[in-house]
């Protein structure tokens, strides 16, 4: 397993993959521990997640670094993802025991309510885009929760793997509560078989996904599945059009382009169409490609080749079939996994890239005649994780809103997660929530207790 810097393809380290024993005695450890865990109070483990923010900001440019170094976002956006991180662990820290205290409910009893009870083990399955954040944004609310967590990161991503988990024990967790197992996918499916692993979240391909998601239900256990997205960018005529072009390109070049909740696809009234075109263009100049280290660098590089060639095979499918390609379109030559900002329209159902998610800096451009048809365009896909909606009238930006086929609508502004609000997909973008009360509660035993 090699950890390989995209800007240069030089390797940065490599590591010895877990055997079949090791992996099953870490999981035994990590169960052990959580026989002690789910008992301690709402207090102790409040104070080792403020603990773990501190932790975090303190060592905010080493953590940005790995991360930059492994899988190619900008510093400037690393040291972001490390301070969400922090956030993140705040925010359960304050809200976990007032969410998950017992719901009283009526009944025929002389009292009833709602328990929340911890599961106890749970595999996270992460991806590499954001290695610190969608760690965290897991672990913050079910340990908070008296769960503990063993972690499978991409194998691109050990260095940061390692990093989170020296990251809990400088926080003073205790051994354990929080694991990293250096694997490879093909050993998933043995550890959600594990009778000590209650419950997966995924985050990750439709592929992985599925293959999770059947593992789970074989062995009859919870899941939680993030999986890709195709998000509508909608921009009707009556938008702010220089707002909703600044965050157009925001969105869409952010971790260069490799967001599941990135716009996407662009769905532009035929009335502002040409107009929001050039001023999407230009913003995409203000866009400094180079090294992710350097602080002046907007746009790096995509995380590993295979990324890079499976855009060129989606642009070229389209472009044999009639698209066209107004700006970019290819690879940058050189050492690193540079591709060019890309707008392509003229984009129909007979292209692969119509149905795909395109995971990399490739603005999807449709021109559409009124809302009915932007509406029933954004649907016309198989994911639905979020979406964007730009007009100057709320009162009509809420009612399409409640029409499009997502996890999230954000109306005049980019679709973005906050630990505050749920965040989750339906169809192929996966099922469960989380973040916010909801997603703390997916890895619980709501337990109904009746007193008579």
């Amino acid at each position: 397993m090699k950890s390989i810097n995209p800007a240069n393809q030089e390797i940065i380290k490599e590591y010895k993959e877990l055997n079949a024993k090791e992996v099953k005695t870490r999981i035994e450890q990590v169960h052990e521990k959580w026989l002690e865990w789910k008992g301690s109070s709402f207090e102790f483990r409040s104070e080792l997640m403020f603990n773990l923010a501190k932790v975090l900001r303190k060592n905010q440019q080493k953590y940005a670094e790995i991360i930059s170094l492994e899988m190619g976002k900008p510093i400037t956006e690393s040291l972001g993802e490390v301070e969400k991180s922090a956030w993140v662990c705040e925010y359960y820290a304050e809200e976990a025991e007032n969410m998950l205290k017992d719901e009283v409910l009526k009944s025929d009893a002389e009292s009833s309510f709602v328990s929340f009870e911890p599961l106890g083990v749970v595999l996270a399955v992460m991806p590499w885009n954001f290695p610190f954040w969608q760690v965290f944004r897991f672990a913050a609310p079910a340990l908070m929760a008296g769960n503990v967590g063993l972690l499978k990161h991409a194998s691109n991503v050990m260095g940061c793997a390692e990093a989170i988990e020296d990251c809990f024990m400088e926080a003073g967790f205790p051994e354990n509560v929080f694991k990293n197992l250096v694997i490879g996918s093909s050993k998933v499916e043995a550890i959600v078989k594990h009778s000590y692993v209650k419950a997966t979240t995924l985050t990750g391909s439709e592929y992985a996904g599925r293959k999770v998601a059947g593992a789970s239900g074989a062995a009859l256990k919870k899941s939680v599945l993030e999986l890709g997205g195709s998000d509508p960018f909608i921009v009707l005529e009556d938008a702010n059009l220089e707002e909703a072009a600044y965050w157009g390109v925001f969105s869409r070049l952010l971790n260069n382009g490799q967001s599941c909740i990135a716009a996407k696809r662009f769905i532009l009234h035929k009335d502002i169409a040409d107009k929001y075109l050039s001023l999407i263009r230009a913003e995409i100049k203000k866009w400094n490609i180079g090294d992710p280290i350097d602080e002046s660098c907007k746009l790096g590089p995509l995380a590993r080749p295979d990324l890079l060639t499976d855009l060129e095979i989606q642009l070229k499918d389209a472009v044999d079939k009639g698209a066209e390609i107004l700006e970019g379109g290819k690879a940058i030559s050189g050492a690193g996994n540079y591709f060019e900002p890309t707008i392509i329209k003229n984009l129909t159902p007979q292209m692969n890239i119509y149905h795909e998610e395109t995971f990399g800096p490739v603005f999807s451009i449709y021109i559409v005649k009124n809302e009915e048809e932007a509406i029933k365009l954004a649907n016309a896909s198989e994911f639905g994780l979020g979406a964007s909606l730009w007009t100057s009238n709320k009162e009509r930006g809420v009612k399409l809103a409640r029409r499009v086929e997502s996890g999230a609508v954000f109306i005049n502004g980019m679709t973005k997660s906050d630990p505050r609000l749920p965040f989750g997909g339906i169809k192929k973008s996966g099922y469960g929530r989380e973040l916010s009360h909801y997603g703390i509660k997916e890895f619980l035993n709501m337990k109904t207790i009746w007193v008579g």
